[in-house]
């Protein structure tokens, strides 16, 4: 087949490569002119206007990784060379994990730490050295070409037409056309264009502001101890530590975007004076580091869904689709988009050899990405409800279930074996988002330990109350 990706973000490399490895002719396209860097860090600089998403932390889950373990194993070799280490969790237990022993399978409990510009680069690199890829970059595609239909089929696309900077227009002909430009897609329009219906959607606004800052590890000093993605929930602003690739790391803060009195943060004296209050950070700025970027703010995060079916089931147009956060977005602050991006691709691949391609990745989508965006959703409303923002009756069951969470799971991982494994299954997509608590052992693990929750003694804080922080800034 020809391909033609239109984006070459995550989600469209992970697409190209994958079709291009099961012998299709690819072409990607890309908006932004972005010239190949020479190295990782050089890439760190790369101008990606179009994805302001790079400039912020990234975790590349375990469902991700053990994709291209099994898949594309000369692309995850490539990324560790590139700098990217493993985050082998069952390496660095809680001390108070003492009964743990090892499992068949632990070893795939395995997430890569790494900018989101270094895997970029490294799985273009990757993808161009594929037999049949043609990266064509500083294309603005402005709809698609396509068979009209009739009553009885849907329009056919058969290829694009766009611009480039010099008003130079071109139509690429193709026999299917993926649309891999994330959530702002502009596709919705292009199908209404050639005749197709509205894709229907739905969409749960976030209402989170994202402030990120990267730092470089200074000549001769390492990372502290406490060595892994860390953070916690101060309930008035959420915040991790992301360790990334060639001694990088980050610092990130989610806030509630009605918040004013926290958007101090984005100016980097304020940003500085906060990451130093919380206890999680405060390792890796004892002066064994140094900013590398100022803060970089991002609003705008959404979970989103389209559809590409009718309420029958049928495709409301053949011959192309969306992958990636152009179809199935979710809420950045759980860390899932590039892993599920990764995973629809290779899906989308595996199914385009069937003569109902379309119907079968609708199925695919719903099976594999559907629940995790449900899930997004409600942790947004269960974390908008327990900041404040919706006040819980006592009897109101989701009230328990908060206590649960907060007074019987967390303090399960730390102590129970299968809690801690299931976490870390639940947690880097290898299960599905309901299988934590479904399972007998786990859940009783975890009420015992809501059961004893009065004679634990009170866990550390993650960080100062509300009016401290504020003061100290």
């Amino acid at each position: 087949m020809r391909i033609v990706v239109v984006g070459g973000g995550v989600a469209g490399l992970s697409t190209a490569l994958a079709a291009a490895r099961a012998g299709h002719v690819v072409r990607v396209v890309e908006r932004d002119s972005t010239p190949m860097p020479e190295s990782a860090d050089a890439a760190f600089a790369w101008d990606r206007r179009g994805a302001p998403q790079v400039r912020h932390s990234h975790a590349f889950l375990a469902r991700l990784r053990n994709l291209l373990v099994d898949r594309a194993p000369d692309v995850y070799a490539a990324l560790l060379a590139a700098g990217a280490t493993e985050l082998r969790f069952v390496e660095t237990l809680p001390p108070t994990l003492t009964d743990f022993e090892p499992r068949d399978g632990d070893d795939r409990l395995c997430a890569i730490a790494c900018r989101r510009t270094t895997f970029e680069w490294v799985l273009r690199r990757a993808a161009l050295a594929a037999p049949g890829v043609e990266f064509i970059d500083g294309l603005a595609v402005d709809g698609l070409v396509a068979e009209r239909g009739c009553a009885e089929a849907p329009p056919r696309v058969i290829g694009i037409h766009g611009r480039r900077a010099d008003g130079t227009a071109v139509t690429i002909d193709a026999d299917v056309v993926v649309d891999a430009t994330g959530p702002r897609t502009a596709s919705p329009q292009w199908l209404i264009d050639v005749g197709a219906a509205e894709p229907p959607e739905q969409l749960i606004p976030s209402e989170i502001i994202y402030l990120s800052r990267f730092y470089r590890l200074r000549d001769g000093d390492d990372v502290p101890e406490t060595a892994g993605p860390i953070g916690g929930d101060l309930g008035y602003a959420k915040y991790a530590v992301f360790v990334g690739d060639n001694r990088t790391f980050s610092i990130t803060f989610a806030l509630d975007i009605d918040d004013k009195a926290m958007r101090v943060l984005t100016e980097v004296d304020g940003f500085e004076a906060g990451a130093a209050q919380l206890p999680a950070a405060q390792p890796w700025l004892d002066g064994r580091s140094e900013p590398i970027t100022d803060v970089h703010p991002m609003a705008g995060l959404r979970n989103r869904r389209r559809f590409f079916v009718d309420e029958s089931g049928s495709p409301i147009v053949r011959g192309f689709a969306a992958v990636g956060d152009a179809h199935v977005c979710t809420n950045p602050l759980y860390g899932r988009g590039c892993s599920l991006a990764m995973v629809h691709a290779f899906g989308l691949v595996d199914l385009l050899g069937e003569s109902e391609w379309e119907r079968a990745f609708h199925d695919f989508t719903e099976r594999e990405l559907d629940p995790w965006f449900r899930a997004a959703v409600q942790q947004d409303r269960d974390a908008k409800a327990l900041a404040g923002g919706e006040p819980l009756a006592d009897d109101d069951p989701r009230a328990f279930m908060r206590e649960v969470f907060r007074d019987g799971l967390l303090p399960a991982v730390r102590t129970s074996p299968a809690v801690y494994r299931a976490f870390l299954r639940w947690f880097n997509l290898e299960t599905t988002p309901d299988a934590l608590m479904n399972d007998a052992e786990v859940l009783a693990a975890v009420m015992q330990s809501y059961a004893e929750r009065d004679s634990r003694p009170p866990d550390a804080p993650l960080g100062p109350d509300r009016a401290t922080f504020l003061a100290n800034l």
